[in-house]
C-alpha cells in the first residue's frame, strides 16, 4: 500500500489523504469543511481506479469556483498514482 496526501486548491477541504495498489484506491478522507459530503464520497469510491475515479469525478465544479472537492480527489489519485509508480 502506498500512501499519499494531496493538498487541494481552490476548496474548503485542505488536504486529501488516500492510499493506493496499483491503480486502485483505498482509505480516501478530507480534512476539512462539509463533513457529511467528505464521508460519503470515500464510502463510495471506496476500492475503485484511478480511472474511474476521473472518468465520474473530473471537471465537477462546486458553485462559483472552477473545482470541488471530487475533482480534487480525481487529481489527487492521478498524482498518486504516479507518485506511486516514481518509487517504484
Amino acid at each position: 500500500m502506498f500512501h499519499y496526501d494531496y493538498k487541494t486548491e481552490n476548496t474548503c477541504s485542505q488536504l486529501i489523504s488516500l492510499d493506493m495498489d496499483g491503480n486502485v484506491v483505498h482509505n480516501v478522507s478530507f480534512m476539512g469543511d462539509c463533513n457529511g459530503n467528505l464521508k460519503t464520497i470515500p464510502l463510495l469510491i471506496e476500492g475503485w481506479t484511478v480511472e474511474q475515479i476521473a472518468e465520474k469525478l473530473s471537471g465537477v465544479i462546486c458553485g462559483r469556483r472552477p473545482t470541488s472537492c471530487a475533482d480534487q480527489l480525481a487529481k489527487a489519485v492521478r498524482a498518486a498514482y504516479e507518485a506511486e509508480q516514481q518509487a517504484s
